[in-house]
């Protein structure tokens, strides 16, 4: 484990409880919150020295702040170590693109900690047809000081844009985005309209600034309508088929040209996990069976790098309005 913050400590007690891996040991620079896990942890080794832990380890967990995970990431891929690394990938597009070369002449498994692609409301949909045209999101949190070295986009709509990546198979090919600062140095709250070769479009907004909790994903596709509450895991979809379908609860039927269509409801009550628990099974899974990972550091990138494209757009839509 590298780094026992906030969310490094669920990663630890996740960690521990995968009977099939060894957790050697931690570090942290913090001495307060080294010696607090290491009080509660006595049979945890606490390790002096990011180098150490890396050399002793066959596999890394990096949940250290993102100003640190090129260098740490690097120091491992340079020994050879299996890594799993905390969204988002890097702090700059160049590191990440440094990271990615670098691994390429590696034979190591990385993953990159998108969170929701385990969420029991996103899971639910995988068995299904997707072929969005149009997606919204919205993600909404209390603001935290905690995750303010970064914009809301690499905090938080960076979780969107990873799955809007994996629902829409089409190249991006326009980014529009606005955003404000409120009670940071970087944007609190931020809209971006993404827009791809096929004509799907993605509208997402993301705001730490809310009096509310909030992260739905909406799609919409031919004859489909599909309502994901990844707060709450549930999975809503509507549809319009020709079979009279009971079993789904119709809720009314519609005389067309092409004859007689059906509304119907279904309401997807997926098992309740633990997905950063999963996630990490998944990736320990990746090198036990020699795998790819579920989310791979190409994928990492290629979000980072869209995200990356919408503060830019924000950053010279400010410096318009500024002037």
């Amino acid at each position: 484990m590298l780094g026992v913050g906030h969310l490094g400590k669920i990663h630890l007690k996740c960690l521990q409880s995968i009977p099939y891996i060894d957790l050697i040991g931690f570090y942290d620079p913090n001495e307060t919150t080294a010696s607090a896990i290491a009080a509660t942890n006595p049979t945890l080794r606490r390790f002096t020295s990011s180098s150490d832990l890396i050399t002793y380890s066959e596999a890394v967990d990096i949940v250290a702040p993102t100003a640190t995970h090129f260098d740490l990431a690097k120091q491992a891929i340079q020994q050879g170590k299996h890594v799993f690394i905390e969204k988002p990938l890097t702090q700059t597009l160049k590191e990440a693109a440094d990271l990615v070369q670098l691994a390429q002449n590696n034979n190591i498994k990385i993953q990159i900690g998108y969170v929701e692609r385990f969420n029991p409301a996103f899971m639910a949909i995988q068995q299904k047809t997707l072929n969005p045209l149009f997606i919204e999101a919205h993600r909404l949190a209390l603001f935290n000081p905690r995750g303010t070295d970064v914009s809301v986009v690499l905090d938080l709509m960076i979780h969107d844009l990873d799955l809007v990546l994996q629902l829409i198979k089409s190249p991006l090919s326009s980014v529009q985005a606005s955003g404000v600062a409120v009670l940071s140095k970087s944007p609190d709250i931020a809209n971006a309209r993404l827009e791809f070769s096929n004509g799907a479009v993605a509208n997402l907004t993301a705001s730490r600034m809310s009096i509310k909790q909030m992260r739905k994903l909406r799609l919409f596709q031919k004859d489909v309508y599909m309502s994901l509450d990844l707060l709450e895991k549930k999975t809503q979809i509507i549809q319009l088929s020709e079979e009279n379908s009971v079993k789904n609860g119709n809720l009314l039927s519609l005389d067309t040209e092409e004859g007689k269509k059906y509304i119907s409801l279904e309401n997807l009550k997926p098992t309740s996990t633990n997905a950063i628990k999963m996630e990490l099974e998944a990736f320990v899974a990746s090198i036990l069976d020699d795998t790819t990972p579920v989310v791979t550091l190409e994928e990492g990138y290629q979000t980072l790098k869209v995200a990356h494209q919408i503060i830019q757009k924000i950053e010279e839509r400010t410096s318009i309005i500024t002037i």
